[in-house]
């Protein structure tokens, strides 16, 4: 699943990412933290890894595991 980094705040390392088909979804710090990633920023594209009653699993670079 693809979205775009709607918010992302650096000190709690959370946010939310508004997917493909206009739902806004919220990623918290355990998502952020298990993508190895630094930072986002607004705008930009993502890969998710999601799941139903979970929620996110994992935010990445798309193309990037």
């Amino acid at each position: 699943m693809q979205g775009t980094i709607a918010t992302f705040d650096p000190n709690t390392r959370s946010g939310t990412i508004l997917l493909d088909d206009g739902t806004e979804l919220a990623y918290d710090a355990v998502a952020f933290d298990a993508s190895g990633l630094r930072r986002l920023r607004s705008g930009q594209r993502v890969d998710i890894d999601a799941e139903p009653g979970v929620g996110v699993r994992k935010v990445r670079f798309p193309g990037i595991s």
